[in-house]
Order: C-alpha cells, then sequence, then structure tokens
C-alpha cells in the first residue's frame, strides 16, 4: 500500500507543481478575446487529469490512516489526511472559485490570488508526498 501511496502522492506532487511553474504562467499570455474560452477549456479538461489523482490520493491516504500499514506510525495517517484536507480544501472552497470569476474574463487580481491558492496546495501536496517517501523508505 505504502508503494501505491507514494507514487499517487508524488504523481499528484508533479502535476500540481506544474500547474503552478508552468500552466497558470501561462495564462497571462492568452489573448484577451481568446481567454474565456481557453480557461472553460482548460477546467473541463483538467479534471480529466487531477480526478484520478484526487481519488488515489483519497483511498490512498484513508488506507494509510485506518488501516496503518506495519511499522506506519500512528500520527503519520493523520498528518497525511490533514494535508489531504488542506489539499482539497484549498481547491474547493478558493481555486474552484477563482476558476469561475476567471471564466469570465482575465481579471490580474484574481489570477494573482488563483497562484498565492495554487503555491498553497503545491507545498501541500510536496509535504504529502515526503511524508509517502519518507513511510516506505524509513
Amino acid at each position: 500500500m505504502l508503494v501505491v501511496h507514494l507514487a499517487v502522492a508524488a504523481g499528484y506532487a508533479g502535476f500540481q507543481w506544474t500547474v503552478q511553474v508552468l500552466v497558470y504562467r501561462q495564462f497571462e499570455l492568452v489573448p484577451a478575446a481568446a481567454f474565456v474560452a481557453y480557461e472553460q477549456a482548460h477546467q473541463r479538461r483538467v479534471s480529466f487529469v487531477v480526478g484520478p489523482l484526487f481519488a488515489g490520493l483519497t483511498l490512498t491516504t484513508a488506507g494509510v490512516l485506518f488501516f496503518r500499514p506495519a511499522g506506519t506510525p500512528w500520527w503519520a495517517g493523520i498528518v497525511g489526511a490533514v494535508l489531504l484536507v488542506v489539499i482539497l480544501g484549498v481547491t474547493a472552497f478558493l481555486a474552484v472559485p477563482l476558476h469561475g470569476r476567471l471564466s469570465t474574463g482575465f481579471e490580474k487580481s484574481v489570477y494573482r490570488s488563483l497562484l498565492r491558492v495554487d503555491l498553497v496546495r503545491a507545498v501541500a501536496a510536496t509535504l504529502d508526498a515526503a511524508l509517502a517517501a519518507w513511510l516506505l523508505l524509513r
């Protein structure tokens, strides 16, 4: 289970850093007349990547929390669950509404807010992947 958890956690962290460093940074380059269509396409397409990652991360985090593989400290599942709640909470309550606002047109202040909240997700995902690696390699 820990190998699968590490694979999913590292995969999600890599995805999130790709979004932070590459995908979102290109939003500013999209011409204003094309931005609404671009943002709406982004929202549709990214779900096919992030949906399975969220599902896998939720399942493997629950596995570590509730089934505690041999030698797993009790606190590791709790820390992983807290990081998952941060990732999902920031997504649902901050990133999704910001994308909703951007779907009506590019606003620099909304875009900057999206970069900030996405950084929280990227850091939480990195910490989660580091925890998963530590659990497997210790």
